[in-house]
C-alpha cells in the first residue's frame, strides 16, 4: 500500500504553514478525481454519441478509415475513457486503469494529433500528452490514501 509522506511546509509566510500542511495530502486525490471525471465525457461521446460525439459505430468507422486502427478500438477506447475514468476518479484498480489510460493517450497523441503539431489549439498532441503523463503518475504512485484501493487495503 502506498502511503505518501509529506514534508512539513516552511512557507515564506510562516502563519500559512498549518494551512499548507493540512491541504497538502488533498492535492493528489484532487488530481486523480479530476483526471478521471474529465475522461468520462470523452468515453460517453465514443460509446453513446453524447456531448456531440458520434457513438461507437461512427467512431469505429473513423478509427478504421482515417487512423488505420481496428473499428473495435472505438469500443475499447470508449470503455477505457468512460469506465476507466470512473474507476480512476474513485481510485479503484488505479494502477492498471491508469496504465490503460496512459496507453490510450499515447495512441491518441501519435495516431490522431501528432500530424497537427504540438499545440492543442491547433489539434496537436499537447492535451493527450498531458493526460498521458498524469495517468502515468498514477501508474507509478497508485490511488493514494483517499481511494477505494486504500479503503480495501489492496493495490493492483
Amino acid at each position: 500500500m502506498s502511503n505518501a509522506t509529506y514534508t512539513t511546509a516552511r512557507p515564506l509566510i510562516p502563519a500559512l504553514a498549518p494551512v499548507t500542511n493540512a491541504l497538502a495530502p488533498l492535492g493528489e486525490p484532487l488530481t486523480r478525481i479530476a483526471a478521471g471525471l474529465l475522461l468520462v465525457p470523452h468515453g460517453a461521446q465514443k460509446l453513446f454519441g453524447a456531448f456531440g460525439g458520434y457513438g461507437v459505430e461512427a467512431t469505429g468507422q473513423f478509427f478504421a478509415t482515417k487512423l488505420g486502427l481496428p473499428a473495435s478500438f472505438a469500443l475499447i477506447a470508449g470503455l477505457i475513457e468512460f469506465v476507466g475514468g470512473l474507476f480512476l476518479a474513485a481510485g479503484f484498480l488505479t494502477r492498471p486503469v491508469a496504465a490503460l489510460v496512459a496507453g490510450l493517450m499515447i495512441v491518441a497523441a501519435v495516431k490522431v494529433h501528432l500530424p497537427a503539431g504540438f499545440f492543442w489549439t491547433d489539434g496537436g498532441y499537447e492535451y493527450p500528452l498531458l493526460w498521458g503523463i498524469v495517468a502515468l503518475s498514477f501508474v507509478l504512485r497508485g490511488g493514494g490514501r483517499y481511494s477505494v484501493d486504500a479503503a480495501i487495503a489492496r493495490e493492483f
